[in-house]
């Protein structure tokens, strides 16, 4: 036991010795992964380096741009700031521009409503003033009105009959005044009416109608036959002679026979009368109704000048073209004669006697009453006032 355990000493010592001693390829092995590590350690801090120095380049560009941008980006702040304040102060000063303008208007306004309350004060006291008198100045207003209007319808329309009716309302209405004051007036007017009375009357609708009557007869009207008379003026036998020895006399007849088939000369002992071409008698029958249309459009307008020349054109164009020995064209004539002797205008007076004395009542007792309304009333108080009782004469 002894010896084996001298022996496993050995064995350890000795394996203890082999591992401390140094091995001579180990070192050079380990010398040189020392250099490898030194050199890669060098590679790598030198790329290290490098990439440090680019991402401080990088960098330092970034922050270059950036600080540029801002300062574009600033620059173009300003400007849009000042522009805004331009325009801000632009604004304000249009703003201020309005303002002044709306405060002219309002002030205009004010003094117009002013105007317009002081205009409107006035014709309150007017109407009281008016009011304050009686009806009898509105009776009075409505009898000149109707009065002037009579005359409107007498000279511009002939119109006699609406004329008399508004006269007579004129009166009735100077009749409710149950003013003494206006007997002149209303004689004026009676003498208006009498002689509205005596003009003699045109029945305007009745001439129309009758107008209008004839322009439906014009198709029942015959065309007059205008070539009766075909004979030549010299009719000579042309006869040719069969003798050659008179040739000459055959040769000149026939040339005679030629010439007068060929140039025909008729013989009028009348007034020559136009012919009409085939299928003209339709434009003849329209002219006539165009010229009865004119005749009738007259006859409201008071034209008698247009109104008869209408009728003569047609009662000549009839008797040229148409048979006069018709019976239907003689009574056609003879309505067209009767209408061309009918007048169309009436003789109406000038004037109106009433109108003048109604004006004149109307200045005194209305319009005057109007312009000075506070003069008006004054007068009016002292008129309505009774008069005091006169003191007793000496007995």
């Amino acid at each position: 036991m002894t010896e084996h355990e001298k022996s496993s000493a050995v064995v350890e010592e000795t394996r203890e010795t082999v591992e401390t001693t140094p091995q001579p390829e180990t070192t050079e092995k380990t010398a040189e992964k020392k250099n490898g590590s030194n050199k890669t350690s060098l590679t790598l801090s030198a790329i290290a380096i490098a990439i440090a120095l680019a991402a401080g380049v990088g960098l330092y560009g970034l922050v270059k741009q950036q600080s540029a941008n801002q300062t574009s980006t600033s620059d173009a702040l300003v400007n849009q700031l000042t522009a805004l304040q331009k325009e801000q102060e632009t604004q304000k000063t249009e703003l201020e521009a309005v303002i002044k303008q709306q405060a002219a208007a309002l002030a205009e306004a004010n003094s117009k409503q002013e105007e317009l309350t002081k205009q409107l004060g006035e014709v309150q006291q007017k109407v009281a003033t008016i009011s304050g008198t009686d009806a009898k100045t509105w009776l009075l207003s409505q009898a000149d009105f109707l009065v002037k209007l009579a005359g409107r319808k007498l000279w511009s329309d002939q119109d006699v009959t609406t004329a008399a009716a508004l006269l007579k309302s004129a009166d009735a209405s100077l009749a409710d005044m149950n003013d003494p004051s206006l007997i002149t007036a209303r004689r004026a007017i009676t003498e208006d009416i009498a002689s509205l009375s005596a003009v003699s009357q045109v029945d305007y609708d009745g001439i129309i109608l009758k107008v209008n009557q004839l322009s439906n007869q014009i198709d029942n009207l015959q065309l007059a036959d205008n070539n009766d008379d075909d004979s030549p003026m010299d009719s000579d036998s042309g006869e040719l002679s069969s003798s050659l020895s008179e040739w000459r006399i055959n040769l000149q007849k026939s040339w005679q026979n030629f010439m007068d088939s060929f140039i025909t000369v008729r013989r009028r002992d009348e007034t020559a009368v136009p012919l009409l071409a085939p299928n003209q008698d339709v434009y003849l029958r329209e002219n006539l109704r165009s010229r009865l249309l004119v005749a009738a459009q007259a006859v409201p307008r008071h034209q008698e000048e247009t109104y008869k020349q209408a009728l003569d054109n047609v009662s000549t164009w009839v008797r040229a073209y148409y048979d006069t020995d018709d019976a239907t064209t003689t009574a056609f004539l003879e309505d067209v004669d009767k209408l061309s002797q009918q007048n169309i205008t009436m003789n109406v007076p000038d004037k109106l006697a009433s109108q003048p004395i109604l004006e004149k009542l109307m200045q005194t007792r209305v319009r005057n009453l109007l312009a000075q309304p506070g003069v008006a009333a004054e007068q009016e108080a002292p008129a309505s006032a009774p008069a005091p009782d006169s003191a007793p004469q000496g007995e």
